[in-house]
């Protein structure tokens, strides 16, 4: 193992494109900054981990996996106990893939495939024939996962921080402005700017990130909803569709 848990021996595995890691990891638990030789694809088939590339973060439930490409520096976490498998991909023996971190579907294919690929005995025609279907089944989501960019500005990062510690505070945007001592218009610019939505998008993408975070611990719909800031479960799982692209009890299937 690295330092950071993961397999040595990542530009030398058995005889084709992919090698699979397999980690238990305790809530909480997380790797520091680094970068891999190889492109990488995380995918929780159980709990939730998260991955960090400089200022974004996404969260994935097991309905989700990320690419990301070799050499790039990331983080990766625990935001539940978690089953983390990390298919690490040579570059030299891949079709092309995706220039920058790409949110993809976990269909069941998927997780067969990484089951399939996991095994240190399969045979080096049988493990060729696995990894052609694994790279036609690699499909981005069709909806973004639930990526979040941090804004740099202090004020607007005192906002964030205050909603991360309390998802569901219903203060708006003017009151929020106020506290942080700028105006209403320059708040949003701000948002918009460093994050690439307004803030009231940018509250609803945390409040579903804190979900599923909740949710991955066993945590109810009906009291997840609550805890975020949703007055009905109906309005909770409505939002949770519209952006992670599934229900909740879909999402953890």
């Amino acid at each position: 193992m690295s330092r950071f848990g993961h397999p040595r021996g990542l530009l030398d595995p058995p005889m084709g494109a992919a090698l699979v890691g397999s980690f238990a990891l305790a809530h909480g638990h997380r790797f520091g900054t680094h970068a891999h030789p190889t492109h990488q694809l995380v995918w929780a088939s159980s709990g939730v981990v998260t991955v960090g590339v400089a200022d974004t973060t996404w969260v994935l439930p097991p309905s989700r996996a990320l690419f990301v490409p070799a050499a790039v520096p990331h983080t990766t976490a625990a935001a539940s106990a978690a089953e983390m498998h990390s298919l690490y991909l040579r570059p030299d023996r891949c079709p092309p893939l995706w220039p920058e971190p790409t949110v993809l579907a976990a269909a069941p294919m998927f997780s067969a495939l990484v089951g399939h690929l996991s095994d240190p005995e399969l045979p080096d025609d049988a493990r060729r024939r696995a990894e052609a279907v694994l790279f036609d089944v690699l499909i981005p989501a069709p909806v973004a996962a639930v990526d979040l960019k941090w804004p740099r500005d202090d004020r607007a990062r005192r906002v964030a921080e205050a909603l991360a510690a309390a998802p569901a505070d219903t203060r708006d945007a003017t009151t929020w402005a106020r506290e942080v001592g700028a105006s209403d218009r320059t708040l949003s610019r701000l948002f918009v700017a460093e994050t690439g939505m307004s803030l009231g998008r940018w509250r609803t993408r945390l409040r579903i990130r804190t979900a599923l975070e909740l949710l991955a611990s066993g945590t109810s719909v009906a009291v997840t909803g609550r805890q975020v800031g949703y007055r009905t479960a109906s309005a909770f799982i409505a939002a949770f569709r519209r952006e992670v692209g599934v229900t909740p009890s879909h999402c953890f299937a």
